[in-house]
């Protein structure tokens, strides 16, 4: 599991939300590009069976140990989009470019 998040994308996160602490879990949904019928959702929580973390300018993304099965095998990789204003999500087998 790997997961790249850049500076922009973060700092998205810090002006939409003000918060600190960003929990990434898997939503049913009936959609989805790397598992069909879930998306990545996020959500502002204390953890509490921390299965993954990573701190970027302060903030800590997390992913709790039930939900790691979502992120395994790819790189997750999330980005500020300027054009749509909004966070861009990517799954790819290999580093993000």
């Amino acid at each position: 599991m790997f997961l790249s998040i850049d500076e922009k994308a973060a700092k998205w996160f810090t002006n939409e939300f003000e918060i600190h602490t960003v929990r990434m879990y898997p939503q049913y949904d009936g959609f989805g590009e790397k598992h069909k019928g879930f998306s990545l959702a996020f959500s502002a929580e204390s953890p509490s069976n921390i299965g993954f973390t990573k701190e970027i300018n302060g903030i800590n993304f997390y992913v709790e140990g039930n939900d790691v099965w979502f992120f395994e095998d790819t790189e997750t990789c999330l980005s500020f989009n300027e054009v749509a204003n909004e966070i861009q999500i990517n799954f790819k087998d290999t580093h993000c470019q």
